[in-house]
């Protein structure tokens, strides 16, 4: 998927919400771990509930690892259904991936040609050998780890090396590897202050925003300094939403959890000259 057709599915829906599906076995509706395949049926479900309100999926892969074998086969089953049901939906593998050259390319082709997913992530540390594999897929993304959501993100990302935090010196940096247009970065709705600091070194790409939900990131404030001129932005919520009923009704409970994030978008994308 290029980054014009996302853009233009974010303007249909008015919406540029996407939704986690990080399926905790012991979290989804007991009756449903009479299929088969439980995590596929939980998946399912949720997307013909919700696929009207959002813009992109977002499995993390490891609450399909954790299950082995069928935790894999139950990924590979819900991309492929989104892929023929709903194709126009942006799909992100968050595997979190980097490593040398040669491996890094196994991972690409893991994840864009075997899996046809639209993006996935991955970490920089290991520098542009270790990314620039899964930036040579046309049409594909790469999402790079930039500043996180999670407490321990103040270990390193915020450290200054001569007068520059590590997460600024990644943004500085990615921008002069081959096919950096196809990036997209990660950066948690918890650190909201930094997007404008965040959008003088990356105006126009993409973030992928964690943290909206559960983790208590505020919507208004990350739109506040993170919308850019293409919206420029992907707000993530994954247990606020699959998670909003363990019964029966789950599917209509997170479609509900859903409405109320796309309309509080929709509400601001009206506001804008977007």
């Amino acid at each position: 998927m290029t980054t014009q057709q996302l853009v233009a599915e974010i303007h249909k829906k008015k919406s540029f919400l996407c939704i986690g599906l990080d399926v905790d076995m012991t979290k989804i509706p007991t009756h449903l771990l009479q299929e088969e395949d439980p995590i596929f049926a939980f998946n399912k479900a949720i997307i013909d509930a919700t696929n009207h309100l959002c813009v992109a999926y977002k499995p993390n892969t490891a609450f399909y690892e954790a299950y082995g074998i069928k935790g894999w086969v139950s990924l590979q089953k819900t991309i492929a259904y989104l892929n023929k049901s709903y194709p126009e939906i942006f799909t992100i593998a968050d595997a979190k991936r980097g490593d040398i050259g040669n491996t890094s390319s196994m991972y690409a082709k893991a994840f864009f040609e075997d899996l046809a997913f639209d993006s996935v992530t991955v970490a920089p540390y290991m520098g542009k050998d270790s990314v620039e594999p899964f930036l040579a897929f046309e049409d594909k993304h790469t999402i790079l780890l930039a500043l996180t959501s999670n407490e321990g993100a103040f270990d390193f990302q915020t450290k200054k090396i001569n007068d520059q935090e590590v997460y600024q010196h990644v943004l500085e940096t990615s921008k002069s590897w081959k096919s950096s247009e196809n990036l997209m970065y990660v950066v948690g709705a918890t650190k909201a202050t930094y997007f404008k600091e965040i959008r003088k070194i990356i105006p126009t790409s993409f973030l992928l925003v964690p943290g909206v939900g559960a983790q208590g990131g505020n919507l208004q404030e990350v739109c506040k300094y993170g919308l850019s001129e293409n919206v420029g932005l992907l707000i993530n919520s994954s247990r606020g939403i699959i998670y909003a009923a363990d019964d029966k009704s789950f599917a209509n409970a997170a479609a509900d959890k859903a409405a109320e994030l796309q309309q509080q978008m929709a509400a601001i994308l009206d506001t804008i000259a977007i």
